[in-house]
């Protein structure tokens, strides 16, 4: 291999000198797999990691991590141990997961990953840093074998060109850069997953279940029960449009609700057909009976973000003038309602993707209705936890776009 002197387009400041090329295998002091054997499983015991362990820069050690005899791990450790400071690489199945090993007592792995130990040229964090890089990915791409289960040798990964500064001080710099990204990352999927598992939990709570009439959970003062009715008795249909508005053109996905279709589509796919759609107004729901993966018999939404939109006439809408439409809409997309749609729909989706369900058929559920100042109460509750969760999630695409970004520009 030619090796080659060149710079990253993005640095700190102070740093000017070129980088150094060599093979990876030449800037490692060792580099390993894991253990090739079957192994009995124990209920207490070290921890043996596999590929599906490391994810996004972590280790996450959950329950389903196996765990082996006292012996197995003896054996395999005989040869070598693992240090704080090693780098795990993903290198069958999933390919190029990468973590920093922080706690190496008590744990061994898998022959799906390896282990990359830095020599004294190179620190962890920087060597972390660059293997999830755009052209040491790539690298690692290019070598993946075409066997059912795709896998990299490790005389091959030994081979990959890696180019890094020789100035300890630099890779410092750019080490402890990434280590701090990656902590605020770490910060906000966790605020994040935290705030969407107590969405979960609270609606399973905070509406009554299994044939009762008031929930587990309430707010203080309301004791009365829920009154269950048709949810034709509260709704009237909406068939209003007008072919000269020019109210945004929007649509419902089952994740986000109503967004702009532009947000989806580069183009307006909605042709002649625009002059019958919709016109809803803010405050009034639609269902969108499309299957999908996450809401397999549809979703209803209130349009919240705009005055009026304009809505595809296939959607089933309406309003609910004495009732508070949010919390409606909260209700109409929980697991009593979709296990009674499950029942309605007649057969699976047609030719256009959506549901076998009139608008007729789908007021026809039953929905429990408490009083409207408990259902202003619960609506606010969980549009403030919304916005919390759109807050970290928001936060957390930038940074993983900064970091994105980042490792582009910061390495050659």
């Amino acid at each position: 291999m030619t090796k080659k002197a060149s710079t990253p387009a993005l640095r700190f400041k102070g740093f000017t000198y070129t980088w150094e090329q060599r093979r990876l295998g030449e800037v490692l002091s060792l580099i390993k797999d894991g253990t090739h054997g079957t192994h009995q499983d124990v209920e207490d015991g070290p921890l043996l990691l596999s590929a599906k362990n490391i994810k996004h820069g972590e280790i996450r050690w959950d329950n389903t991590d196996r765990r082996i005899a006292q012996a197995d791990y003896e054996k395999i450790h005989s040869t070598f141990s693992l240090e704080n400071g090693d780098i795990l690489l993903t290198i069958v199945g999933s390919i190029g997961e990468v973590a920093i090993l922080r706690n190496s007592d008590g744990i061994t792995f898998q022959r799906s990953v390896a282990f990359l130990r830095p020599n004294k040229e190179l620190k962890s964090e920087f060597l972390y840093a660059e293997v999830l890089s755009e052209h040491f990915q790539k690298e690692l791409d290019n070598r993946k074998s075409t066997s059912a289960q795709p896998g990299i040798y490790l005389g091959d990964l030994g081979e990959i060109p890696f180019t890094f500064p020789k100035d300890i001080a630099e890779q410092k710099q750019i080490g402890t850069y990434f280590r701090n990204l990656d902590h605020l990352i770490t910060l906000h999927q966790r605020k994040y997953d935290k705030l969407t598992n107590m969405k979960k939990s609270m609606l399973e709570k905070m509406f009554p279940k299994n044939g009762a009439n008031v929930p587990e959970i309430r707010f203080k003062g309301f004791t009365d029960a829920w009154e269950q009715r048709k949810l034709g008795e509260a709704v009237q249909e909406v068939t209003r449009n007008d072919a000269t508005s020019d109210a945004p053109i929007m649509m419902i996905t089952a994740n986000n609700g109503f967004i702009e279709q532009s947000e989806r589509y580069a183009f307006n796919n909605a042709g002649e057909s625009l002059k019958k759609y919709i016109l809803l107004e803010k405050g009034e729901l639609a269902y969108n009976h499309g299957a999908s993966k996450l809401r397999p018999y549809g979703s209803c939404f209130t349009l919240t973000t705009s005055e009026n939109a304009r809505i595809p006439f296939v959607y089933h809408c309406f309003s609910a003038d004495e009732q508070n439409s949010e919390f409606l809409s909260i209700e109409l997309n929980g697991a009593d309602v979709e296990n009674q749609l499950r029942r309605i729909v007649s057969s699976g989706a047609r030719m256009d993707g959506l549901l076998n369900i009139s608008f007729q058929e789908y007021v026809s559920v039953s929905v429990l209705l408490p009083t409207i100042e408990e259902q202003n109460k619960i609506a606010d509750f969980f549009k403030n936890l919304d916005n919390l969760i759109t807050l970290h999630q928001r936060e957390l695409e930038k940074l993983k776009n900064l970091k994105k970004a980042c490792l582009e520009k910061m390495f050659v």
